[in-house]
């Protein structure tokens, strides 16, 4: 089941932003421009995560999360210009889970949205584990297992692995791979992924004809199965 967000955040530009990365993770996201309309929005849908500005029109972030805490433990994250110490101890006392500074990173919003949600018991637990022939790569314990054996792999390298076998038969270019597996603010250059690919090659050649790293020549890679 789709996990829901709630976007209090009167900055259209920053709540477009927001939106674009929390859809991006597989989140149905509502926005609010004012305190007001975050409230109701809040009551009306019920949303499994806030993520909520503290300078806001007709009523503050702070008066907000004070209200939704009166009917609702759902995880709160207060996003706002103030970085004094004060403010932050005052949001977290009041009820929010994190607070986070803007400007910010993609990455590290994600990083504490996934947090939060694991704290809460909010975040989806669907395994993620892909099994093949001869190989199982499993991204819950970080653990590539081939023809029985257990293979050092880095972080990056599994991780690009699992991304390209969860979509067997499909074609990603470079471009696509580092948005998607290294993420949005990742300014790399696209031969990252080919020495990633080259590494993954090392370890996975020869081992099943039912499966195998294709590259697909002036596109990018896929993961084929069954090839022919």
């Amino acid at each position: 089941m789709e996990q829901r967000a709630l976007i209090v955040e009167d900055d259209r530009n920053i709540a477009d932003l927001i939106r674009l990365y929390l859809e991006k993770d597989g989140m149905i996201c509502q926005v609010a421009g004012s305190g007001t309309e975050g409230l109701d929005k809040f009551r009306q849908t019920m949303p499994d995560l806030v993520l909520l500005d503290i300078m806001l029109p007709g009523m503050d972030g702070w008066t907000v999360c004070r209200k939704i805490r009166e009917i609702s433990k759902t995880p709160i994250i207060m996003l706002t210009a103030k970085g004094e110490l004060e403010d932050k101890v005052n949001g977290l006392e009041i009820g929010a889970d994190d607070y986070i500074t803007k400007p910010f990173q993609a990455k590290e919003l994600m990083a504490r949205i996934h947090a939060v949600l694991r704290r809460t018991g909010k975040e989806e637990t669907a395994a993620k584990r892909l099994t093949f022939d001869k190989l199982i790569v499993n991204l819950d314990s970080y653990e590539l297992l081939v023809d029985g054996k257990r293979i050092d792999t880095p972080p990056k390298e599994l991780e690009l692995l699992y991304h390209l076998a969860a979509s067997p038969n499909r074609v990603f270019t470079r471009n696509q791979l580092l948005d998607e597996v290294w993420g949005f603010d990742y300014y790399g250059d696209s031969r990252t992924v080919d020495v990633h690919i080259k590494r993954l090659r090392e370890k996975l050649e020869g081992v099943s004809d039912q499966w195998c790293l294709k590259t697909v020549w002036g596109v990018g890679y896929k993961f084929e199965v069954n090839p022919k």
